[in-house]
């Protein structure tokens, strides 16, 4: 594993993290802070090289790579080739990982073979696309190399919606997300019905942390489970058809590009499950940044309502399929709320908030 990685023209002696950055670097995007070079003796710029040749195609006779550091729950590193103007995202699990580099390979490969898993669906290039797996690389932190999409990311989408007022945008990114999620969906449907139980246990796994983490008490555990039993015994929870599903439907997971083109990224969680699983995330993620930032969750109900009316005109019988998704979605709404709520990040004021709302929907059933 390779522990110290350099940037040509740091002064001597100096250390960098696993991805070949100065430690503590701001994070930025592509056109933020520019961090360095790779040096030409590290391994990475070797990896880089390797993939801007033989899957990139570039033909320059030496190479020199950008470093920019990005968001993400692990490393995540743009790299911008000086001459050609190529670019390579990579994700370094081992940092999550640091002392079992076998399980960050193992988790960079699930989501190179996910990705190409989707992709064989045809949802490459326009108006669908799942990113490009370009390589992977045990001994560098084990990373994984994907293509660089330049589009603007849901959650700036939304921010134009509850902090600029500008709806129409948001209506129309969210129109595009439903024909993506909707064809994802319905094109990786099997025989197979939905298991509800690993949701289930899910619930269970988050109603812990949460009471772990003191944001709940034993009275809200025991009410959140009885709920959770009402869902079960629900056979609409239990009828749909399974799809691949991207797992992680959060608002730094989809980019837009022109028109309805949309790109999935990070499906470091992919499963085969209920599509509302995914449906539901999205609507949920909505709920929570309008009570985030407008204070009201009702603000959010014409957007979530348009996403399901938008998602369910994918359907043969619309009608039908937006009363069956509305019937479902309230628990995995509910669900994303939940999730939200054990972060670290968020205050106990508002995630007592989050809990609450999350009990009225699940009260729904």
């Amino acid at each position: 594993m390779t522990g110290i990685l350099r940037i040509r023209g740091a002064r001597q002696g100096t250390r960098f993290d696993a991805a070949g950055l100065l430690p503590g670097v701001r994070e930025g995007s592509m056109n933020g802070k520019f961090v360095g070079y790779v040096a030409r003796d590290d391994p990475l710029h070797g990896f880089l090289s390797m993939i801007a040749r033989d899957r990139l195609e570039v033909r320059k006779p030496r190479l020199a790579f950008r470093a920019f550091r990005l968001c993400g729950s692990n490393e995540v590193y743009a790299y911008e080739e000086k001459f050609s103007g190529a670019k390579v995202i990579c994700k370094f699990y081992g940092t999550r990982f640091a002392t079992d580099l076998d399980k960050a390979a193992w988790m960079a490969r699930q989501e190179y073979e996910g990705l190409e898993t989707l992709r064989r669906y045809n949802l490459v290039g326009s108006p669908h696309h799942v990113i490009r797996p370009l390589g992977l690389s045990r001994d560098i932190n084990g990373v994984l190399a994907v293509e660089y999409y330049a589009g603007e990311e849901f959650s700036q989408a939304i921010a134009r919606a509850t902090q600029h007022g500008d709806d129409t945008h948001l209506y129309w990114r969210l129109k595009s997300l439903a024909y993506f999620l909707a064809t994802q969906h319905n094109r990786t449907a099997n025989g197979a019905t939905v298991d509800f139980d690993p949701e289930c246990r899910y619930f269970d796994t988050i109603v812990s942390r949460l009471s772990r983490a003191r944001r709940i008490g034993q009275q809200d555990v025991d009410e959140l489970r009885k709920l959770r039993d009402r869902w079960r015994e629900r056979p609409q929870m239990w009828q749909d058809r399974q799809v691949w599903l991207h797992g992680d439907a959060t608002p730094a997971n989809f980019l837009f590009g022109h028109g309805l083109d949309v790109a999935a990224i990070d499906l470091e969680r992919m499963k085969r499950g209920d599509r509302m699983f995914d449906v539901g995330r999205v609507a949920g993620e909505l709920q929570h940044v309008f009570m985030r930032d407008s204070g009201d969750w009702r603000n959010a109900e014409p957007f979530i309502g348009h996403f399901l009316w938008e998602y369910s005109s994918h359907f043969p019988d619309r009608e039908q399929t937006f009363e069956s998704i509305t019937d479902r979605a309230p628990f995995y709404m509910a669900l994303n709320l939940l999730r939200i709520a054990r972060n670290g990040y968020i205050s106990q004021d508002y995630g007592g908030r989050l809990v609450r709302q999350a009990k009225r929907m699940l009260r729904a059933a």
